[in-house]
């Protein structure tokens, strides 16, 4: 059984309370579906976000950048909100009202840490590569120490979120379904292109399967 996620009062949906789930499956099922993440943070009292990407080792979620960006200087040791969502459809209703999306989403709240250690640094960003393309990181040329110097990487334990569903078709009020207006849904997908080649390749370098069989 799935470890429950304990509701408080960020993460507790005030509206649509059907559509909220606590556990950690599907919580981590949405964050390992999507690694696009939008970070929120606040520098001198104002709000900003910032999107990057995330992935999750366990119980904790990672997010890196340029070890001088506003954005990672000032989230470090501090609070953060980190949101990631997935489009999976328009909902067309038979009023403008009831007209709705299909999504999957998850929000979390902690304090973000900096990954100090710098052969836990390197491990992490090698985990990070090799989530997204099993087995790349160790094909490809070792990072130099100004590459690691010049990178940050920061965490939060994963243990306030809560994620939020719609499937299905529109509900509209019981009197609009005699109407004659068309309503459903038109689903909507991400889609992985045909790998195009940089034109500087080395002739006769072979298309990698990690490349061949990604997927999201």
């Amino acid at each position: 059984m799935s470890e429950t996620l304990p509701v408080t009062d960020r993460t507790r949906l005030r509206r649509s309370h059907t559509r909220g789930h606590f556990d950690r499956e599907t919580v981590n099922a949405i964050l390992d579906a999507q690694p696009m993440c939008s970070v929120g943070y606040v520098i001198d009292g104002k709000p900003f976000v910032t999107p990057t990407l995330q992935w999750r080792e366990g119980n904790h979620i990672y997010w890196h950048g340029s070890a001088a960006s506003r954005a990672l200087k000032n989230s470090r040791d501090m609070e953060v909100c980190l949101n990631v969502a997935i489009l999976d459809g328009f909902v067309m209703a038979r009023s403008g009202m009831h007209h709705s999306v299909n999504s999957r989403s998850v929000t979390l709240y902690g304090r973000a840490f900096k990954v100090e250690d710098d052969a836990e640094k390197h491990r992490k960003l090698g985990n990070f590569v090799n989530s997204l393309f099993p087995g790349r990181y160790d094909i490809l040329r070792p990072d130099h120490a100004q590459d690691l110097k010049a990178t940050m990487v920061l965490g939060m334990e994963i243990t306030e979120a809560s994620a939020k569903i719609r499937t299905g078709a529109p509900v509209d009020e019981e009197a609009d379904y005699d109407l004659p207006i068309w309503a459903g849904v038109i689903p909507v997908h991400m889609q992985v292109g045909a790998p195009i080649p940089d034109p500087r390749n080395c002739e006769g370098v072979e298309l990698p399967d990690h490349v061949r069989d990604f997927t999201l």
